[in-house]
């Protein structure tokens, strides 16, 4: 039995340097939109059923476009909602088999899932950790690393949690307004302060 820890954070607060720091400090990393994209590969029963609600968003194959489903869902709450049920429970069901997987030789194991508490994973969590960054930070960076419009980058925002929501929600909280060196010393001290509270814990399950 490994301890899950669920990484989550803003658009752009840095999660990837996050995520790599703590592979580094040999935690095992499920990469939750890496998931999200394979459940909606085409022909898959997740974009069948996603097809039924928003036929325009796919071609007879059930090829999601994905741009104009981002162009539908960041300007309407309750088509994101839609969206985030339907996917969520293809999604949560793939976490859990490699969940199960990485268990059997992972001591530490991290979601990382910006719709972490939309999905209700934070439930299956023994700890919870959110990255978090000025928001003008966050939009260079989303529109710099997907060559999106400072428009629809701040649609994503707006779709999203505020920092309160996070600072109230998770445990930890990794700050991320400096430099790629100081983001990644922030991460590297989240890792050792969970292995702090869960040491233990893991040597018992060894053990056990």
């Amino acid at each position: 039995m490994s301890i899950i820890i669920g990484l989550t954070g803003q658009s752009g607060a840095g999660k990837s340097t996050v995520s790599r720091v703590f592979t580094q400090e040999g935690f095992a990393v499920i990469d939750c939109d890496a998931v999200a994209r394979r459940v909606t590969e085409a022909g898959s029963d997740c974009n069948r059923e996603l097809s039924e609600y928003f036929p325009e968003c796919f071609d007879e194959s059930y090829v999601l476009d994905r741009e104009k489903m981002a162009r539908i869902v960041f300007s309407d709450r309750e088509s994101l909602e839609l969206l985030e049920r339907i996917e969520f429970k293809y999604i949560t069901a793939e976490i859990n088999r490699i969940v199960e997987e990485l268990s059997e030789k992972s001591d530490y194991i991290v979601l990382d899932a910006p719709t972490l508490f939309e999905a209700g994973i934070d439930g299956s969590c023994d700890v919870t950790a959110a990255v978090l960054s000025d928001e003008q930070l966050r939009l260079g960076r989303i529109m710099q690393r997907d060559g999106v419009s400072a428009e629809l980058a701040k649609k994503r925002f707006s779709s999203q949690h505020d920092e309160d929501f996070f600072r109230e929600k998770c445990t930890l909280i990794i700050e991320n307004n400096g430099t790629l060196a100081e983001a990644e010393r922030s991460a590297q001290e989240a890792a050792r302060t969970i292995k702090g509270m869960f040491g233990n814990a893991c040597k018992d399950i060894k053990n056990s």
